[in-house]
């Protein structure tokens, strides 16, 4: 199982986790409000009986200090009206709205009381009151705190969530600035490490040239060529954690360069064209853009199986001053779902791969050249397109009739 694989499946399970959690704080919450439900339900039922008893037992002070003990711990906001509704009494709502005092009269805020009303009738069924004769209906809703415990566990669960996705991103944050600094110091490491056998190599060509009369032999070109190229590549890594510097190229000359040195080592059965814009240009760095090229190459010929082609396209977008660089190959294609996961560092289809070329290449497109690369277009069996975006180097005015 590659990294990619595991990093993925460690995220699904935390996540399932993190569900199960929220589930079970949801469900035992639950029963607690409805648990506290049903003694609020009792005490409102105790409530009726002492008020309607209260009634009955006027001069009993013993049991009218029972009463005013029950009513101060009555939590619920409760409503008595008539039978057609007239509103008689309250406990437990907002007293700036209720019975206030306005020319030595009690008065209530109507509109008030009507909204009240109707959120006690949408929550709870009345009880009826019975007053020397005189039917009464007693309305209640669920306490603040009843109220409270019901939103509970999603306040719970968003702060949780957001704990989590805070603590995450910092040591993400942590872990990769570590990890930068480690690939930065190997890179550099290896840089140095190289330049010594390079620098014998060259020497011992130069012997080979001079001992055998080998100054026009294409087998001793090609060794120049490859020491070279190790040279780039050592380059490269000494560039690693380096602001590169940029300069104005043609991108056609650049990519066709790669090409030529590229195709002489990759399999004849897999053919290379290059087509589009030949003037266009743009700000590159040669050493990257070149690892850029040859990881794209690499990949589009590992995708091919047997015989196929591989195609480069440069288009100038003139609107927008940018240039696109399609590189499609006739290869085995991408499943849509993983057109973005092809950069995560650690993916691979391969048994023996890495899974960093393609994240590699677009840190060198996006954070060294202010670019995009993406896939494009994909379709199993028939092939891929990658298209990377750079910034002209070419400013144009319009023109004016």
């Amino acid at each position: 199982m590659n990294p990619y694989e595991k990093k993925r499946r460690w995220k699904f399970f935390l996540l399932i986790f993190a569900i199960l959690i929220g589930i079970a704080s949801v469900f035992y919450t639950d029963s607690f409000v409805k648990k506290m439900q049903r003694e609020e339900a009792n005490q409102f039922q105790l409530w009726v009986k002492i008020t309607e008893r209260s009634m009955l037992l006027l001069d009993n002070e013993d049991f009218n200090s029972i009463v005013d003990d029950v009513r101060a711990n009555t939590k619920m906001p409760v409503i008595v009206t008539n039978a057609d509704g007239t509103i008689l009494s309250s406990i437990g709502l907002d007293s700036t709205k209720t019975w206030y005092p306005v020319n030595d009269k009690l008065v209530y805020d109507s509109l008030y009381f009507v909204k009240e009303l109707s959120k006690m009738k949408m929550q709870h069924k009345p009880l009826e009151l019975n007053i020397f004769g005189d039917k009464k209906i007693a309305y209640y809703r669920d306490s603040f705190i009843l109220t409270q415990l019901r939103y509970f566990p999603y306040i719970q669960m968003g702060v949780i969530f957001l704990f989590l996705l805070t603590a995450y991103a910092a040591f993400s944050s942590a872990r990769k600035d570590e990890q930068d600094h480690v690939w930065v110091g190997l890179a550099k490491e290896t840089a140095h490490q190289l330049g010594t056998p390079i620098s014998s190599l060259m020497a011992w060509v130069e012997l080979m040239k001079s001992k055998f009369d080998a100054e026009d032999d294409p087998l001793i070109a090609e060794m120049e060529n490859d020491i070279k190229r190790l040279e780039i590549i050592t380059d490269r890594f000494s560039k690693i954690g380096s602001k590169p510097i940029l300069e104005d190229h043609v991108v056609y000359m650049v990519i066709s360069n790669f090409i030529d040195y590229f195709k002489v080592r990759t399999s004849d059965k897999v053919k290379f064209t290059i087509t589009g814009d030949e003037q266009v240009r743009a700000m590159l760095n040669v050493p990257l853009f070149d690892w850029v090229t040859e990881n794209l190459l690499k990949n589009a010929a590992n995708a091919i199986e047997n015989e196929g082609s591989i195609s480069i396209n440069i288009i100038e977008n003139l609107a927008k001053e940018q240039v696109f660089i399609d590189v499609t190959d006739s290869g085995k294609g991408i499943p849509r779902s993983k057109f973005d996961a092809v950069f995560q560092p650690g993916y691979t289809t391969r048994k023996r791969g890495w899974g960093l070329g393609l994240s590699l290449t677009k840190r060198i497109v996006e954070n060294y050249h202010s670019g995009e690369i993406f896939v494009k277009d994909s379709e199993l069996g028939k092939g891929t397109t990658f298209r990377i975006i750079l910034k002209s180097s070419l400013t144009y005015e319009p023109t004016t009739a």
